[in-house]
């Protein structure tokens, strides 16, 4: 490996904080690297810094010769034009059609997106697609990626993060992220940055093997509070509990987690969390009963039937624009149907926490214990009763903001605050609206660990793959205006949408195939699975030599990893191949 990027004992301060302070950290090539942190810690202006687009107060950031940078930070900077200007810039178009990697980028972030589109007229998020868009069709030999994910939906993310791999397969230039996407950590980064107390702690592997580290520097030293290493212990035991993909590249031994993980219960006591939420909610909750929607005369849903149960812990899933957003107005009573019926139960009371911070706006003058106190004087938490101070302490509130002024706060803070509000007007039917957004991933653990011992029923609309997984216990699609349920998840969820888009032909293409058509179609089935059947056995035999692999060698463990993704990858190219010659041969 080459060194890229070096940085020696710089030093960033603001007015009343020291950011950095004496860091000396380094990029070599093939790196693939997620920075987590607290918000307000330094994870945008140590990326800044690297860059180059920011001076550190002291020290020095040096760069092999002739090394190019590509950032996308959190801002808005694209040029006046079009779309297509925006992304391709001058090039012919005889140039840009013809280049692989461009067209990959063009289909695979900028659907639903005219070329000839004014950029001036497009939405925050839609820019924030063609930006990145404009930086991945360069050829910048380092990517420093500030929040990517946000604005895609969950195949977006799943498209970015095979885009990334592919793009570094051959261990050529390096990436530094910033993201809260825990399943997009753990799926593209090999390495991992923690940054805090004005340093930055490294760590070999993706996500998980950061969480079982950390803990394990946490238990060592004994320099973290019991409450944070029960968090982060939980989250193993979620990690090293759920299904194979969230656990398909570990980098520690599979004896060390389950020995820390012995004694931890499941996240969620769900008998208990479901009698409960029946005590106060009774039998009813929301039934929706061949419900449509429509907008200016357009049909977003039809004919939806949706009774939701007492304790339902429940993810939505679509893509952006599907009408998700508009289910969630049937549900807790901002819109009427435009055909069919929407009932509530007596005694439920919906809240919903919404994308927008504008609720705050109100009492923005006022301080955090003064708004909180005027809600209730206790919340219960499994058996305990939390005053609102000790609920704000266990959402990562420090002291020291307590009597902050609403206004002062940063998006992340008044995320927290606005999910306490809700949590503190006692609904028994919560609905949370993308709650990953300005959220940092210690956030996100505090938030689901609340969730784990709330007693009613949790709705949750996320592009988060990792949050949707963790907090709910069923999964429902969005798409074409219907409503459908999910028993695979969110695997089943990505695989019906890659299904959607191939290319299969039509009924009538398919009426005139042969005898020996139809058996030569269903000779490639019977192969297909097959080979299907092969990689899968493939594939966890390579888990089992990773999980016994010795830990400290990490080119080791690379390699076996690496081994995994190509079967894997292979294998899901194989079920698009079944699935185009199954469809071809019901036609038949």
């Amino acid at each position: 490996m080459a060194h890229l990027v070096g940085a020696e004992r710089i030093r960033f301060e603001v007015p009343t904080k020291v950011v950095l302070d004496e860091l000396s950290i380094g990029l070599e090539t093939g790196d693939r690297i997620g920075v987590v942190g607290r918000n307000g810690e330094g994870k945008s202006t140590l990326l800044r810094i690297l860059a180059g687009v920011q001076e550190p107060d002291s020290g020095r950031v040096t760069s092999r010769g002739g090394t190019t940078f590509g950032v996308l930070d959190q801002g808005d900077s694209l040029p006046a034009g079009t779309v297509l200007q925006a992304v391709v810039g001058g090039r012919a178009e005889h140039e840009w059609a013809g280049d692989r990697r461009v067209r990959d980028v063009m289909s695979g972030l900028l659907h639903g997106l005219a070329p000839e589109a004014d950029v001036a007229s497009l939405s925050g998020g839609q820019r924030r697609r063609v930006a990145l868009a404009a930086l991945l069709t360069g050829d910048a030999d380092v990517l420093f990626l500030d929040e990517p994910t946000n604005h895609l939906d969950i195949e977006g993310v799943r498209w970015l993060a095979a885009h990334l791999n592919a793009r570094w397969s051959s261990g050529q230039g390096a990436m530094v992220t910033v993201s809260h996407d825990r399943w997009f950590l753990d799926a593209v980064c090999t390495r991992m940055w923690e940054v805090h107390d004005r340093t930055v702690d490294a760590f070999e592997g993706g996500y998980a093997a950061y969480v079982l580290q950390r803990l394990e520097r946490d238990r060592q030293a004994q320099a973290m509070e019991a409450r944070r290493q029960n968090l982060m212990r939980k989250e193993l035991a979620w990690l090293r509990r759920g299904p194979p993909a969230r656990t398909s590249k570990p980098q520690f031994r599979i004896d060390a987690a389950n020995e820390l993980i012995a004694d931890v219960p499941p996240p969620r006591n769900s008998v208990e969390l479901n009698r409960l939420a029946t005590a106060r909610l009774g039998k009813d909750v929301v039934d929706l009963v061949d419900a449509s929607a429509s907008y200016g005369g357009e049909p977003v849903l039809e004919h939806v039937e949706w009774r939701i149960a007492p304790g339902e812990r429940t993810g939505i899933l679509g893509r952006n624009g599907a009408g998700k957003s508009t289910l969630l107005a049937l549900v807790d009573g901002t819109l009427a149907p435009s055909s069919g019926r929407v009932k509530q139960g007596k005694t439920v009371k919906v809240r919903r926490l919404t994308q927008q911070l504008a609720e705050l706006d109100d009492v923005a003058g006022d301080r955090v214990l003064d708004v909180i106190g005027r809600l209730r004087t206790s919340y219960s938490v499994g058996d305990a009763e939390l005053a609102p101070g000790q609920l704000l302490e266990r959402l990562g509130f420090p002291a020291s903001q307590l009597s902050a002024r609403i206004g002062d706060l940063s998006g992340g803070w008044k995320r927290r605050l606005q999910l306490l509000l809700v949590l503190l007007d006692g609904p028994n039917v919560l609905i949370l609206d993308e709650p990953t957004n300005d959220l940092d991933t210690d956030m996100l653990t505090a938030m689901e660990d609340v969730l784990d011992t709330w007693p009613g029923t949790l709705i949750v609309v996320s592009h988060d793959r990792y949050l949707i997984e963790r907090v709910t216990d069923q999964q429902y699609a969005v798409a074409g205006g219907r409503l459908r349920h999910l028993p695979g998840g969110v695997e089943e969820y990505l695989r019906l949408e890659d299904a959607s888009v191939a290319v299969v032909p039509d009924a009538a293409a398919g009426a005139g195939v042969t005898g020996a058509e139809r058996r030569a179609l269903e000779k490639q089935l019977t192969s297909l699975d097959r080979r299907m059947t092969r990689l899968g056995d493939e594939v966890q035999r390579d888990h089992a030599a990773l999980a016994a692999h010795d830990q400290a060698d990490y080119a080791g463990l690379e390699t076996i990893a690496a081994r995994i993704r190509a079967r894997e990858s292979e294998r899901e190219d194989l079920e698009l191949e079944w699935l185009e010659a199954a469809e071809r041969l019901e036609s038949a």
